[in-house]
């Protein structure tokens, strides 16, 4: 057995667990940042204790994110006087980004925007990943070149990264690819499948990196093409897809298939736990019942469903039918977990016009669901917070701030999901290692000078 003395030993004020807050809480861990020993009683005399004057969360998952549209946040918010300004419009501003930036450039903004989700306390990052060529549309000579790039970007940031090559090959239902989105193709699924397996071989350099695989939605990849992508895709590994995000794109599914988009998936896709649902805005009740039922992870964007006014996910018949989700940032318009949650609450509070969202403890809810089904999302199980065997990976939030330090238990969880911003954080752990803390990336003037020279090119048109 492992000498308690030979660990590396935290005592935070306490860390919120699946059922409850453990206060205090001492954490051992090993030289790689494994979790060894859990107790509210103190190590025998002699151990090297750090004491944390704060609460720890287990570290969030972002579960879906286009890093390079981190370039061009902000940008999209001028509206011409009468015109109709929406997600397709949107789309049109994130074409000139993707067919400006390049692979230094790319990695820099990634780095930035990881940095960020630490900071906010996001501890992995599933990379929805379609920027894949060069320029003109022509395949790196290293096929997984800009997938490289994202998992370099997430060892310079110190978050944990799942890589998802995304399979995009048409220009919507029906329709062969738009000059725009050439950087995105693969041509057939062989072609796309030569892409995973590179993208596969790079995870592999990087311990804290995995792999999933993608769709990136019906009406970017032939139906059958779909279907075939699931059976000869990875048996083990998660799989992604964009499903019914828009009303146009429930619209045209429905011309063209005669179903709408998640009946589409729920009848011609074997739907279970490997499946993340991204977005699933516009359901009809026999879809919130049947993907409840399926063991599926939704995975909510609120921030950015707001942006390009998606709708509003039908959560609270969801949820009361024990159905699963996570969170992600997307277009990364904002990047804070506490405010993805606490839209996700306010959002069905205003169109129910009640205020029990959830049973119960509502932000240990949202935090024990978030986390969970986030790490189903990375291809991890569903485990305690923290535990043995499992990295100390966590979001610490300040005992002394003035709400937190005047909370009792009860409703310390509360307090901090729904009053809490980003400078209550003391910082991130990942690993075991402080990475941020008070608001400092530990790399964070080389990340920040990168980002400033990449914005710089891109801004004088690459």
């Amino acid at each position: 057995m492992r000498a308690s003395t030979a660990l590396k030993w935290f005592r935070f004020k306490g860390i919120l667990q699946r059922e409850d807050w453990l206060m205090p809480a001492y954490v051992g861990v090993d030289h790689q940042g494994i979790i060894y020993q859990i107790s509210s009683s103190p190590p025998p005399e002699g151990a090297a204790i750090e004491a944390v004057e704060g609460y720890a969360l287990p570290g969030f998952q972002n579960a879906h994110s286009h890093a390079f549209q981190y370039a061009m946040a902000g940008t999209a918010e001028s509206h011409t006087p009468g015109t109709d300004d929406d997600f397709w419009t949107w789309r049109e501003a994130m074409y000139g980004t993707a067919l400006t930036i390049d692979p230094d450039q790319a990695e820099a903004v990634a780095a930035m925007l990881y940095a960020e989700m630490v900071r906010h306390g996001y501890t992995q990052v599933a990379e929805f990943h379609y920027l894949h060529h060069d320029k003109s549309g022509t395949p790196y000579s290293n096929l997984a070149e800009m997938a490289e790039r994202m998992v370099a970007a997430a060892q310079t940031a110190g978050i944990r990264i799942t890589l998802i090559p995304v399979f995009y090959q048409k220009g919507g239902f029906g329709k062969p690819p738009e000059e725009r989105q050439r950087r995105f193709i693969s041509g057939s699924l062989d072609e796309y499948l030569r892409l995973l397996e590179a993208s596969g071989d790079i995870v592999k350099n990087y311990p804290g990196a995995s792999l999933g695989f993608s769709v990136h939605s019906l009406r970017a990849v032939d139906l059958r093409d779909i279907v075939l992508a699931f059976e000869q895709g990875p048996k083990e590994i998660p799989f992604h897809l964009h499903v019914a995000e828009q009303l146009k794109e429930v619209a045209d599914c429905l011309a063209f298939t005669k179903e709408q988009p998640m009946q589409w998936v729920l009848n011609h896709l074997p739907v279970n736990h490997r499946f993340n649902l991204v977005h699933s805005t516009h359901l009809d009740d026999d879809e919130v019942q049947r993907l409840a039922a399926s063991g599926a992870q939704v995975v909510l964007c609120p921030s950015t469903e707001g942006n390009l006014g998606d709708g509003i996910f039908r959560m609270k018949e969801y949820t009361r039918l024990g159905g699963r989700w996570t969170i992600g940032t997307d277009s990364h318009i904002g990047i804070n977990p506490m405010e993805e949650l606490r839209m996700i609450d306010y959002r069905q509070r205003l169109v129910t016009h009640r205020r029990n969202t959830f049973d119960g403890d509502a932000a240990h809810y949202l935090v024990n669901e978030a986390v969970t089904s986030g790490r189903v999302a990375m291809g991890r199980q569903r485990e305690e917070h923290f535990a043995p065997g499992l990295p100390l990976d966590a979001v610490v939030f300040k005992a002394n701030s003035h709400l937190v330090e005047t909370s009792d238990a009860q409703h310390l969880s509360a307090v901090l999901v729904y009053t809490s911003d980003s400078s209550r954080i003391l910082g991130t752990m990942i690993g075991g290692r402080w990475i941020v803390r008070d608001q400092h990336h530990e790399r964070g003037q080389l990340i920040k000078s990168e980002f400033i020279q990449a914005m710089g090119e891109l801004r004088k048109g690459g």
